[in-house]
């Protein structure tokens, strides 16, 4: 999945993807140990696109944190 493609969506639907994503890498890391895996690159890049997901979500909550301190001071 392409950063662009991750920050179009709002957050509701991150988190939804992001829980189907750690299901998908439960099943993949499954198939792997019983040797049904052909492709182990899956395993890779399942990680890095929940860790892409996971790093917007915090990004988002840091900057609302940010504009309500500002708001705060003004």
């Amino acid at each position: 999945m392409k950063l662009y493609e991750i920050k179009e969506m709002t957050s509701d639907e991150l988190v939804k993807r992001i829980e189907e994503e750690e299901k998908n890498l439960v099943d993949l890391r499954f198939s792997h140990e019983l040797k049904q895996l052909n492709n182990t690159a899956k395993l890779k890049l399942a990680k890095k696109d929940i860790a892409r997901m996971k790093t917007i979500l915090v990004e988002r909550e840091r900057a609302a944190q940010q504009s309500s301190k500002e708001g705060a001071n003004s």
